[in-house]
C-alpha cells in the first residue's frame, strides 16, 4: 500500500498511533461543524496553522513548508470549491466554507504524514474490535478506514505531480488541462490499489 508517512521525531511522531487518531479527527470534527462565517474561517485557518506548528514536523519552518506543499496540491479542489460556492451563497459562506474543507484536508493528511500505515491499521482495528459484535469484521473495516485516510494526500500528491509536469514542459496552466492527466493518473493508482487489495484476499 502506498503511504506518504515521512519518518521524524516530533511530537505527533511520538504520540500513539490510537490517541493521535482521536485528536486528528476531533480537529476535523470540530473545523467541519463551524458556521459559514468569516470568524469561521479565520478560525479554521489559525487552527491548521497550530496544528502544523505544533506536530514538530521538522521541516525548517515549524511546519509551514510542508503546509504549504499541503494547500498548493489543493489548488484546484480549492478553485472550483470556492468558485461553486461563490455562485449559490455569496463570498462570505464561499470563504468560509472553502477555509473549512481545505482545513479539514490538509489537518488529516498530518495523520498520515506522522503515522506508519501498519500503526494506523493496528489502532484503528482496535478501536473498531466493538463492531464484531454487530457481526462487522474490525479488520476489514480498519483496512477501508486507512485506505481512505491514504488516498486523500495520494490524490492531492498527484495533482501536484501533474502541475509539475506541466510547468516543466511550459504548458499554460488550465483546468482542462490538468483535469485528463490527473483522472488518468488517478484512476491507474485507484486500480493498482485494487488489484494490490485483491492480491491479499480482499474483495
Amino acid at each position: 500500500m502506498l503511504t506518504l508517512y515521512r519518518p521524524g521525531e516530533g511530537r505527533l511522531h511520538r504520540m500513539p498511533a490510537g490517541r493521535k487518531t482521536l485528536l486528528v479527527l476531533a480537529l476535523v470534527l470540530g473545523v467541519s461543524l463551524l458556521p459559514s462565517s468569516w470568524w469561521a474561517a479565520v478560525v479554521a485557518a489559525s487552527a491548521t496553522l497550530l496544528a502544523y506548528v505544533l506536530a514538530e514536523l521538522q521541516d525548517g519552518m515549524l511546519g509551514m513548508r510542508e503546509l504549504a506543499r499541503q494547500v498548493a496540491a489543493l489548488r484546484w479542489i480549492l478553485v472550483i470549491t470556492i468558485v461553486s460556492q461563490l455562485v449559490f451563497l455569496g463570498p462570505e459562506a464561499a470563504v468560509a466554507n472553502t477555509a473549512r474543507v481545505a482545513a479539514a484536508i490538509v489537518l488529516s493528511a498530518l495523520l498520515v504524514l506522522t503515522t506508519r500505515v501498519t500503526a494506523l491499521l493496528d489502532a484503528l482495528e482496535r478501536g473498531l474490535r466493538p463492531l464484531a459484535r454487530l457481526r462487522l469484521d474490525p479488520q476489514l473495516a480498519a483496512l477501508l478506514l486507512t485506505v481512505t485516510l491514504t488516498t486523500i494526500p495520494t490524490l492531492a500528491r498527484l495533482a501536484r505531480e501533474v502541475r509539475d509536469a506541466q510547468r516543466a514542459r511550459g504548458a499554460r496552466g488550465s483546468l482542462r488541462t490538468f483535469a485528463v492527466p490527473f483522472l488518468i493518473l488517478a484512476s491507474q493508482h485507484a486500480f493498482e490499489l485494487g488489484d494490490a487489495l485483491t492480491a491479499r484476499g480482499i474483495r
